[in-house]
């Protein structure tokens, strides 16, 4: 059974900084693309970060280039999300993606974790 489970939300102030992580469990990790994704209230979900499965591209979305970073372990079967500089406007829930890239091409998601920014 395939599990993604996120920790590492909480509440910040304006200008602080989060580390999300991302705990993959039952699938092959190394083949995966990783994303990071979140969903502010009365908004649809929207990626943030994504990365391949040996870490050499990376994708940002506009709104979070140059403050958020987006890594793996795969000895850790563990992706990550370093949130710097963040804004009211981050506040929403994250969720974790794995997106396989061989055969079936299964997606998972994790449950989320919620990031609040204070102003």
């Amino acid at each position: 059974q395939v599990q993604l489970v996120e920790s590492g939300g909480g509440l910040v102030q304006v200008g602080g900084s989060l580390r999300l992580s991302c705990a993959a469990s039952g699938l092959t990790f190394g083949r995966y693309d990783m994303g990071w994704y979140r969903q502010a209230p009365g908004k649809g979900r929207e990626v943030v970060a994504t990365i391949s499965p040996g870490g050499g591209a990376r994708y940002y979305a506009d709104s979070v280039k140059g403050r958020f970073t987006i890594s793996r372990d795969n000895t850790k079967n563990t992706v990550y999300l370093q949130m710097n500089g963040l804004k009211p406007e981050d506040t929403a829930i994250y969720f974790c993606n794995a997106q396989g890239i061989y055969g079936s091409k299964s997606n998972y998601w994790g449950q989320g974790t919620q990031v609040t920014v204070s102003s």
